[in-house]
């Protein structure tokens, strides 16, 4: 197999994992009423088991970079592969709260070792000039995932039951984790002693890359704080049942996928303005989103939504691997860690600011972060194209 058949097969494979995994934590948010129900809970209460599975996720983050650049990529992505593919399937066994709770936050704990170790496994093993469009169809699939969970899980339930939904994540998970184990060749670490108080001190030195994931914590706020509620505005203005919401809130997922192949000429040829112009593509979107009643209008707007998401965040997760490339692991932990709790933090506020002001003002607001996104890289940080040599230097 060619090198660049057998990248593309591996990101591939990574892609299936993330788009299981990301799935895996979305698919039963809309199967939250038939949980509580089954369990005799309240939907309050069984919405804990959400939280446990986000809390742990952003929390081990921060562990699993450094853990890599230090034991291997491989090696972590591997573990993390087998965990929340087993505890996936354990937690279709739940049987009250507590096991509930505890099965979802073990889920969420291996999950923080998918995403920001195979885009630090991908940065690593592409090409300059591939790079940026490896990791957007890594993401591609991501959100993908994500994006069209609703629809996957409102199908699966419609036969089965929540039960069925996390069974059967969890079980094509552990098929692509035995597929990984033999496709995806071991490396090494890069690093020869864990110390995380000097790894992360040495990051936070550099402060372009402060600037960078500082800028991703604006974008997940204003993404996953939006796309969180973006079901219940769908089904409010359309009517639509479960799986017509979800197939329209899949177009976001697609967006990402083909923005993922198109990003990397585009940003050639915009350079410094790639951002800048996809963040005001974003924020129009978001902006039109409230007025919209007909499904074609909604599904084209979070296309573009989505398209403009993955533009932005590919080119921030790029530019900030380039800045420090010796440790793209830790540098991955960052950029995980500020993308989701800046989305549990959105998510939060956005609760409340739907419940106290209204759904539109959700959308105006995430608009305006568009808009300080687009400020913020076009006047403080550089987002330009760039010889590696000179950023390695920095």
């Amino acid at each position: 197999m060619r090198d660049e058949e057998k990248q593309a097969w591996i990101i591939l494979v990574l892609g299936i994992m993330a788009f299981l995994a990301n799935g895996d934590n979305y698919a039963v948010a809309p199967l939250i009423l038939d949980m509580s129900k089954e369990l005799n809970l309240s939907i309050s209460e069984t919405a804990f088991s959400v939280t446990s599975y986000m809390i742990c996720f952003g929390f081990f983050t921060i562990f699993v970079g450094p853990l890599a650049d230090r034991y291997g990529k491989t090696r972590i992505i591997n573990i993390a592969a087998f965990g929340t593919a087993i505890f996936s399937i354990l937690s279709a066994f739940s049987y009250n709260l507590t096991s509930l709770i505890v099965l979802r936050a073990f889920n969420g704990a291996f999950g923080s070792g998918i995403f920001p170790v195979c885009v630090a496994h991908i940065g690593e093993s592409s090409t300059d000039a591939h790079r940026q469009r490896s990791i957007g169809k890594f993401f591609g699939m991501m959100f993908l995932g994500g994006a069209s969970a609703t629809a996957i899980g409102g199908l699966i339930a419609h036969f089965g039951s929540w039960r069925t939904v996390y069974f059967l994540y969890g079980f094509f998970e552990l098929v692509i984790a035995f597929i990984m184990l033999k496709s995806i060749e071991k490396q090494p670490g890069v690093i020869e002693h864990l110390n995380f108080r000097k790894i992360y001190r040495k990051t936070a030195q550099n402060k372009e890359l402060i600037k960078v994931v500082s800028t991703i914590f604006l974008t997940g706020f204003s993404v996953f704080g939006t796309f969180t509620y973006s079901g219940k505005f769908v089904q409010g203005n359309t009517g639509y049942g479960i799986l017509g919401v979800g197939m329209i809130l899949s177009l976001f997922g697609i967006a990402t996928v083909i923005g993922a192949r198109s990003v990397t000429p585009l940003r050639r040829h915009f350079n410094n303005r790639f951002v800048p112009y996809s963040a005001l593509l974003g924020s129009l979107c978001l902006a039109t989103l409230p007025v919209l009643h007909s499904p074609i209008l909604i599904g084209l707007a979070l296309f573009g939504f989505g398209f403009a998401f993955i533009s932005v965040h590919s080119t921030l997760v790029t530019t900030a691997q380039n800045l420090m490339p010796s440790m793209r692991g830790t540098v991955m932990s960052l950029v995980s860690f500020n993308l989701f709790v800046g989305g549990a933090a959105g998510t939060w506020a956005n609760g409340w600011i739907m419940d106290h002001v209204g759904m539109p003002m959700v959308f105006y607001g995430a608009a305006f972060l568009m808009l300080l996104i687009l400020m913020i890289s076009s006047r403080w940080i550089d987002l330009g194209l760039r010889p590696v040599k000179i950023i390695q230097s920095i």
